[in-house]
């Protein structure tokens, strides 16, 4: 039985968001669900829709640092959804985070269904978990944190993997990517920003810092003629780090910007991805990619998880740290074996891919509708 004449509402509200429900979106289509995509403003998530050709509605912003300003941006947004959505009548809402959508989900009486692999946000958290109706978890984390955060124990969902599964097991690399940048394979590195406008760490870090300013020059002082990816996650962290690198600014070979194209692809054919945030070297190490996090806190289980299964990646804090690990991986040098197509599948297909749990769940409750 297909989804035909069922409507599915689905939030993006963070690129991570789109990236893993790229797939997901392709299964609910195939089985001829009706689709509204709704996406907020905040960081690449509307330019990797855009990449994805993902139809969707642009639906309000992301808060920023302030939390009265996280408010006043919700209640906006709240606004406008409402209509839509009350509109549409969708069977089921599917999201991620979306503190909105689970909000009008739960008030017209919407079944839903939401993922989540970051108890450590927890005001978030505490505003989903009263109100979904389902949430799909990674067994590595412990359940008790999410029942903590409000969670319904019975509603809990677990599954042997990590989210960022859901898009690597069905990724294939395309080794014209690194030519079209101009690129030489295994010779150039990205470095992701801290998540500064995250709950979680607002009283931690300021908005526009970055660790990067401190550990960067002297990696580039020792590895001059790599080329340099810094990802940054707003317009204050890119001007912050444009000033603090401003020796080298007029280096050809250092690309600060808020959005890469193709960045799994770029991932698997660097030498080495390093970030203060955990999904994208969660990717990165999940390709068999050298993987450096500097997260100034706790080590999620997610990192433990990969680590303790043998994937390449590690969680530095101290700036010296961070130089000596690196200048370490860059003069070693990959292998060529790890440039092979498939040569990270075998190792990640044995756990289970949280999309298609997602996919079958909502599959076999809008059949017995």
């Amino acid at each position: 039985m297909s989804l035909s004449g069922k409507r599915i509402w689905i939030d993006v509200e963070q690129p991570k968001t789109a990236i893993m429900f790229n797939s997901l979106l392709k299964m609910f289509e195939n089985e001829d669900a009706e689709l509204l995509t709704t996406a907020r403003d905040y960081d690449s998530t509307y330019q990797i829709l855009d990449d994805s050709k993902i139809r969707y509605k642009k639906i309000g912003m992301h808060g920023g640092e302030k939390l009265e300003n996280k408010l006043e941006t919700y209640i906006d947004r709240l606004k406008t959804l409402f209509p839509i959505i009350k509109k549409f009548s969708p069977d089921y809402f599917v999201t991620f985070l979306s503190v909105e959508g689970t909000r009008i989900a739960y008030g017209l009486k919407i079944p839903s269904i939401g993922m989540n692999d970051e108890p450590r946000n927890e005001p978030v958290c505490k505003l989903i978990h009263p109100f979904i109706g389902n949430i799909i978890t990674p067994e590595c984390i412990p359940k008790e944190l999410y029942v903590k955060l409000y969670a319904d124990p019975e509603k809990i969902i677990r599954y042997n993997g990590l989210d960022e599964i859901a898009w690597i097991s069905e990724f294939t690399p395309n080794p014209n990517i690194p030519k079209n940048f101009d690129l030489e394979v295994g010779k150039y590195v990205i470095i992701r920003t801290e998540p500064s406008y995250a709950s979680y760490l607002i009283h931690k870090i300021k908005p526009e810092e970055t660790q990067i300013k401190k550990f960067f020059p002297p990696i580039f002082k020792e590895f001059p003629n790599y080329k340099y990816f810094l990802l940054v996650r707003s317009r204050k962290q890119e001007l912050f780090l444009s000033k603090g690198l401003k020796n080298l600014s007029k280096e050809n070979n250092i690309i600060i910007t808020q959005y890469l194209p193709n960045i799994v692809d770029l991932c698997f054919y660097g030498a080495l991805v390093i970030s203060g945030g955990g999904t994208i070297v969660r990717e990165s190490s999940l390709l068999n990619v050298p993987s450096i996090e500097f997260f100034p806190g706790e080590s999620a289980p997610q990192d433990k998880f990969l680590i303790k299964n043998g994937f390449p990646l590690e969680h530095l804090q101290e700036s010296n740290q961070i130089i000596e690990r690196t200048i370490d991986i860059l003069n070693h040098g990959p292998t060529a074996e790890r440039f092979k197509k498939n040569s990270f599948k075998k190792k990640i297909n044995q756990f289970e891919n949280p999309n298609k749990i997602c996919f079958k769940h909502v599959k076999s409750k809008l059949k017995a509708k």
